[in-house]
């Protein structure tokens, strides 16, 4: 009964493209693909870990129309991910969206109906950076998965600009053999701030 946010970004925030130079070229976005390069065994066997975890995905309209041209394309039985990114309840948070093809699909018209959903077991936003920043400011979003890739992209979407604010608590990490780091935290409400009183306060 939690939403998990999972986003790859690169190190300077940048959440559009990741996986190839054709994936998102929207704004005229020309440096797509930057997670491949990392890409490796650790990488792939975590995030088929957080995938089998999830009873159904939410996702923005853009993500949804982008996932639902690439995924079922992806025929190979041994990938970790597509029978389940084919086969999971959709749920698209879209003011403007029809009916969808790649089901099962239910179209949502606002945040107050993504939280009516969270009783129904894990749900995990992939990629839709905008609903993801969104949802988390609005308080939705209940843990932060992010795969960090060592990599500055320089252009594209950002997946936290100014905004909301929001705290968070480390719950796990990891760095795999290239470098990408994998962060999980739990969102603990409003974001704390302090004054600083000199060292001792902390020794």
């Amino acid at each position: 009964m939690r939403l998990v946010l999972t986003e790859f970004v690169s190190l300077d925030g940048v959440c559009q493209g990741p996986g190839s130079p054709s994936e998102d070229t929207s704004d005229g976005f020309t440096r797509g693909g930057w997670l491949v390069p990392f890409m490796d065994e650790v990488f792939v066997r975590r995030a088929a870990e957080w995938l089998r975890l999830a009873d159904g995905l939410v996702l923005g309209r853009r993500t949804y129309e982008a996932f639902a041209r690439d995924w079922p394309e992806i025929t190979d039985p041994d990938d970790p991910f597509a029978e389940l990114m084919n086969s999971l309840p959709k749920y698209v948070v879209s003011t403007t969206m029809g009916e969808g093809g790649w089901g099962p699909v239910t179209v949502l018209r606002s945040l107050e109906d993504v939280k009516q959903l969270k009783a129904q077991g894990e749900l995990q936003v992939h990629g839709s950076g905008r609903l993801g920043r969104a949802l988390l400011g609005a308080g939705v979003v209940d843990v932060v998965r992010l795969v960090v890739a060592p990599t500055v992209v320089g252009a594209g979407r950002r997946l936290l600009t100014p905004g909301e604010a929001a705290g968070l608590r480390l719950t796990g990490h990891e760095a795999t053999p290239s470098g990408l780091l994998l962060l999980e935290y739990e969102t603990v409400g409003a974001a704390p701030a302090g004054e600083y009183e000199g060292v001792s306060a902390f020794v």
